[in-house]
């Protein structure tokens, strides 16, 4: 018998974005980030106007932070212990959306703070990249960890019968994102690690 999937996001799950952004965008990219009403797009301005800055910028913001500051992400409370205690009961695997060079980056920066996964990455809605996983593992049963609603809504759709868990460690943003279990696409939402242990566990033994 195969043993389960445990798939995870990474920012804002394993670990901190978004604080680390907006510390990067602030200290030198003459940008202010504040979070309002979970509308991200209205969240970046330019320090010398107040003006909202145009998608493309806000794109081309996030791809630099990437190439150059990931080092500065430090792990959410509890992430890397929970899901290496998770692995001696299920494989887990990482599901973050970035484009693919930065995948072996992402491997390493997960390793280097003592999480050693496989790391698939992905571009826009999660469901057809997490059915694919499925399929390649062919697992007991899977549950699919994340902190945006809008992937849980993608899996729930293309791969029903996976487990899913809302869950953003980020306090910044946790209380201004839309929660995937009031909107009936999570089976639970759980933000802090040492509650989600015990939830996943459950998962885990109740469909052993």
């Amino acid at each position: 018998m195969t043993r389960p999937l445990i798939i995870s996001d990474c920012d804002e799950v394993i670990l901190h974005m978004v604080v680390h952004f907006k510390e990067w965008l602030e200290e030198s990219q003459g940008v202010n980030f504040e979070m309002k009403g979970g509308n991200f797009g209205e969240a970046l301005s330019w320090q010398d106007s107040g003006k909202f800055l145009e998608a493309a910028d806000v794109w081309r913001l996030l791809g630099g932070f990437f190439d150059t500051e990931m080092d500065r992400q430090l792990p959410i409370t509890g992430a890397v212990d929970a899901l290496n205690s998770l692995s001696e009961h299920a494989d887990v695997v990482v599901l973050t959306n970035l484009v693919d060079f930065r995948r072996d980056h992402r491997t390493e920066q997960l390793a280097a703070h003592g999480l050693n996964a496989k790391v698939y990455t992905n571009q826009g809605p999660k469901g057809p990249a997490l059915a694919k996983i499925v399929e390649e593992f062919a697992p007991a049963n899977a549950i699919f960890i994340d902190d945006l609603a809008q992937h849980h809504a993608s899996v729930k759709e293309v791969v029903p019968h996976v487990t899913r868990l809302h869950l953003c460690g980020e306090p910044l943003i946790a209380d201004d994102i839309n929660c995937a279990h009031k909107e009936g696409n999570a089976d639970a939402r759980i933000d802090q690690w040492s509650e989600a242990l015990p939830w996943l566990m459950q998962q885990l033994e109740g469909k052993a």
